[in-house]
């Protein structure tokens, strides 16, 4: 049997099968713009084509003036309330917002009481994974990426639901929020499997606290002694009420509605959305902002020194350093352009925990990158496009002052927005009614059958 090796001489290698695909298969960017091609379902200024309409979220960026983009604050709102209000709401009364916000983006308005404990006691009701699932599906199976094994193990409850095909609106709603209160569950054992499989580390399972919310639980699972402080948890509550969700057009989230709208089951699509958030220039974003930071840190000298910042974010730019790719991650956002308000919150609210803990000048670190970057942009590419740090940007150091392992820092991101991925799950089951098939045009180069017998060996 042949197989494939990218050295041996003596077999078919990947890099020959490679060249064999690039001679036949290129499309120009002449021929994108000839047939008025929307790539990445964006219009040529950069805006999203329109897919569809929600009542879930808005994320508010820019104006339209005269047809040109006019950069603005960024707003962002749950079921047309500002996060802003939402999260000085909750720490005004002294309470976690993870829950509520979940409970106002599936059902449209805030919780009173009552249906606030509600939720609360539903999550923890069905925080545990189903008997055998964490021996059979997670540690007899551990995964070197954590957001691998949640898409696995999410696709893999389906062999535990006595009744995973039911569309209807009920049984779609048992489903999100069951996975909804399974996912750190699913999280926090795979991170302890990986770290004793791969990390030769031992690993724990603690068992759930009756009346802790879910930023407490997650805690409570990661920590070796469960010990963490009540602004610990606010802060990491905080983290996931501004990931909760972020509007139907985030790949993620279109991943969820284009799914749901072939009529396929939950955990089918909300595996397929923990895969498109793995990705780099999705969810994976905030391991490359830790990574691109820790760069810098170890190659500029001086901190407070503003030039050779500069000058180091030019040669990222120029694709002199780093990983080579000419990106400032962090920086830069779809549809904000003066401010991400998650950024802005989170770093507003990461800083006394900053001060606690020793990071005030790796954070000011982290503010000067944020502060140059655009002028960096500017004379490396003459492009006057307004740039703003995003909240990818800050909340890897936020997880890092918590001591929440980098191999967390985006499935912590997937934990958090499952809320909005159901919400958005249940909108397209019940309004859209129609499968999702946008136009691709066909560019065939007309050939000539040839019989076997008679083609030329390349």
């Amino acid at each position: 049997m042949q197989r494939l090796n990218k050295e041996s001489p003596e077999s078919t290698t990947v890099s020959e099968l490679c060249e064999e695909y690039r001679r036949n298969n290129s499309i120009s960017r002449r021929e994108l713009e000839r047939f008025d091609v929307k790539r990445g379902l964006r219009n040529a200024d950069g805006t999203g084509v329109m897919a569809g309409l929600t009542h879930v979220c808005n994320v508010h960026g820019y104006l339209i003036d005269d047809g040109d983009k006019v950069p603005d604050k960024g707003r962002l709102t749950y079921r047309g309330i500002d996060i802003e209000d939402i999260v000085s709401g909750c720490a005004a009364e002294g309470r976690f917002g993870f829950e509520e916000v979940a409970w106002l983006l599936i059902f449209g308005e805030l919780p009173d009481q009552r249906q606030y404990k509600r939720m609360c006691d539903l999550l923890f009701d069905n925080r545990e994974l189903p008997e055998y699932f964490p021996e059979d599906m997670i540690i007899k199976a551990p995964s070197k990426n954590i957001m691998n094994k949640l898409a696995r193990s999410v696709m893999a409850l389906y062999s535990y639901d006595d009744d995973p095909e039911d569309m209807s609106l009920e049984n779609n709603m048992r489903q999100s929020i069951s996975l909804i209160a399974r996912m750190p569950s699913i999280m926090a054992y795979a991170y302890q499997v990986k770290r004793r499989h791969f990390d030769k580390e031992s690993m724990f399972f603690h068992p759930y606290e009756p009346g802790q919310c879910t930023a407490e639980a997650i805690l409570n699972a990661l920590r070796p002694d469960r010990q963490f402080t009540r602004e610990e948890a606010e802060l990491l509550d905080l983290c996931m009420v501004l990931h909760a969700e972020h509007g139907g057009g985030n790949n993620s989230t279109f991943t969820t509605r284009v799914l749901t709208s072939a009529g396929t089951d939950i955990y089918s699509a909300i595996g397929a959305a923990v895969g498109s958030l793995k990705g780099y220039r999705h969810g994976g974003a905030n391991h490359r902002v830790k990574n691109m930071m820790t760069e810098i840190m170890e190659n500029v000298k001086n901190w407070d020194d503003e030039d050779e910042v500069e000058a180091y974010l030019e040669k990222i730019l120029r694709g002199e350093a780093h990983d080579g790719s000419g990106l400032i991650y962090g920086v830069g956002h779809a549809i904000y352009t003066l401010s991400d308000p998650r950024a802005v919150i989170l770093k507003g609210k990461a800083r006394a925990l900053a001060k606690e803990k020793g990071y005030l000048q790796r954070l000011s670190l982290y503010e000067t990158v944020e502060r140059l970057a655009p002028k960096a942009f500017l004379k490396v590419t003459g492009s006057e496009k307004v740039l703003c740090a995003n909240v990818d940007f800050y909340s890897g150091l936020v997880y890092e002052m918590l001591g929440i392992p980098e191999d967390l820092f985006t499935p912590m991101f997937a934990v958090s927005r499952i809320a909005g991925w159901c919400a958005h799950r249940i909108e397209e089951l019940t309004t859209g009614g129609r499968i999702m098939r946008p136009a691709y045009r066909a560019l065939p180069v007309k050939q000539r059958y040839v019989p076997f017998s008679e083609r030329r060996v390349r």
